[in-house]
């Protein structure tokens, strides 16, 4: 078993064949009364987690959004958009079968934003991000990671996978940032910058 935290550094994945990372917020309190604050609680916030694939500093793939299997061969697998938060556990998680993933994907970069319009990580509650070694089909949590609720920042990159050789390396980055809401290459540029 592996664990992770951001101070321990790149952490070698020996063993793990297959990775999870999930996201899990809670929907909108609002803190106003009446119908609108009604109507807040009820529509939820929307938050995306979106794996990007990198051949060296290039974006070639995306998981997430509106594409859950953007290789083709279930080598990185989104479990589908949720927009209110609402439900227990993840509300949405990325799987990667690290065997699966074509050889020129050099890096895979998690990152969790409040993509659409309207949306922001201060209109959530109790935000965090947990990876999971799932490998055998079980999945057993290696790290909680709980991004600050203080931030301005719409973004934040989760953790960073990265091929070593015929092995892969993971590494927590837990950095937020600003993305420019529905820019599906502002979103690619910030993990390339991670």
């Amino acid at each position: 078993m592996i664990t992770l935290t951001k101070e321990d550094g790149p952490a070698d994945l020996d063993g793990v064949t297959h990775l999870s990372i999930g996201v899990s917020w809670d929907p909108t309190a609002g803190s106003s009364g009446g119908v609108l604050g009604k109507l807040r609680r009820n529509s939820g916030t929307d938050l995306d987690l979106i794996a990007i694939a990198l051949q060296g500093g290039d974006p070639v793939r995306l998981a997430g959004l509106d594409s859950l299997d953007p290789m083709g061969n279930g080598s990185l697998v989104h479990s589908g958009d949720n927009q209110t938060g609402r439900g227990d556990g993840d509300d949405e998680t990325v799987t990667v079968e690290f065997a699966r993933v074509p050889p020129n994907i050099t890096s895979i970069v998690f990152v969790a934003a409040a993509y659409k319009k309207g949306s922001s990580f201060q209109k959530a509650r109790n935000i965090s991000f947990k990876v999971y070694d799932a490998t055998g089909g079980t999945s057993q949590q290696v790290a909680d990671i709980w991004p600050s609720l203080l931030s301005q920042d719409n973004g934040c990159a989760v953790a960073k996978a990265v091929r070593v050789g015929g092995s892969w390396k993971l590494e927590v980055i837990n950095t937020t940032g600003k993305i420019k809401q529905g820019d599906e290459h502002a979103l690619m540029r910030f993990a390339v910058s991670k």
